[in-house]
């Protein structure tokens, strides 16, 4: 694990840009689990630097709030749920960012309209990243260049492999896919573990004989190299034959005005074997019509992939990084079948 770490900080160090600088002078804050790669990453990269560390015990929007206006933390890492909390709070609008640098975030696909929120609330670079456990953590990463108010198709992607990292898109079979074309993301990486303690078949399924990692989320590469990510394998609906990512689901009906947060899932249906269902977390005060976040939904994306029904929650069911637990939300629809696809 300490070759792991430090094989990954020589990485950061070849990259050419200043949102990778650290110095004893910075304030960091470690905001998320120290359980997660997330925090465990973040408070090694501090630590490693002779940075001062604020390490947060529980998630709180306000306390967040409090340690960037108080203690002039200048870096921070967080999950994009957390920053939707964050940048939602009152207050959030009204403090003093000019010490701030950069917010780095990852851990799960963010809303293009939340991102381009928080690009101007904020008015630091922002820097998009993306690992896992099995990669020590950040592998990819999208620099602040590549981020702007306007918005472009580049702030769609997690961005580009750090130095040293290798990328590809498999098909099942194991074939590298070309460009545009959607698979399984795949890993070979200085900073790629060794294996699963004691779990030589789970070892043996992850990664091949000449070092790629299987990382079970699907995307595509494009001509330049940008990654992009449309969701886990697992989390994929198969609905009339086509294939549908929830994430891309979510990000065209994040942006409707009275929805403050949406997870999408299958449920059985007798005509198309699954069907897209959206469950919607309303903003504070709104009612939203469900066949209007519908018809939202068709402006933006394929209308195979647009729901057919929607749902509404007080809160969804999270893991502590703050993912929405997708299993909990499919589970009732799917209860009593022996199989939860269909």
């Amino acid at each position: 694990m300490a070759r792991n770490l430090l094989d990954l900080q020589d990485m950061m160090h070849r990259i050419d840009g200043e949102w990778a600088r650290w110095s004893p002078d910075d304030i960091s804050l470690i905001a998320m689990p120290i359980g997660h790669i997330g925090g465990t990453g973040w408070a090694f990269w501090t630590l490693f630097h002779g940075a001062k560390g604020i390490v947060v015990r529980d998630f709180d929007p306000n306390r967040v709030l409090d340690f960037i206006e108080h203690d002039k933390v200048n870096k921070l890492f967080i999950v994009p749920s957390a920053l939707q909390i964050v940048v939602s709070q009152p207050r959030a609008r009204r403090i003093d960012y000019s010490h701030l640098k950069y917010i780095s975030y990852g851990a799960s696909p963010i809303p293009l309209a939340l991102l381009r929120e928080c690009v101007e609330v904020f008015g630091c670079g922002f820097v998009q990243m993306y690992g896992m456990t099995e990669t020590t953590g950040t592998v990819v990463a999208l620099p602040p260049e590549d981020h702007s108010l306007e918005g472009n198709k580049r702030m769609r992607s997690a961005g580009k492999p750090l130095p040293g990292v290798d990328l590809a898109i498999l098909d099942a079979s194991g074939r590298h896919l070309p460009p545009e074309e959607v698979g399984e993301i795949a890993i070979r990486s200085p900073s790629n573990m060794r294996g699963y303690w004691n779990l030589p078949e789970a070892t043996a399924k992850a990664i091949d004989k000449d070092g790629w990692l299987r990382t079970g989320d699907a995307g595509y590469l494009d001509a330049d190299g940008y990654l992009y990510i449309h969701d886990r394998v697992k989390d994929m609906i198969i609905s009339g034959g086509e294939n549908v990512y929830p994430a891309e689901v979510e990000n065209a009906i994040h942006g409707h005005p009275d929805v403050f947060d949406v997870a999408v899932i299958g449920v059985p249906s007798e005509k198309w074997g699954e069907e897209v269902k959206a469950i919607v977390q309303p903003k504070p005060g709104s009612r939203p019509d469900p066949q209007d976040v519908i018809r939202w939904a068709r402006e933006r994306v394929a209308a195979f992939k647009a729901p057919k029904s929607v749902e509404f929650i007080d809160a969804f069911p999270r893991t502590a990084t703050g993912k929405i637990l997708r299993r909990e939300l499919r589970e009732k629809y799917w209860h009593g079948r022996d199989r939860k696809v269909n």
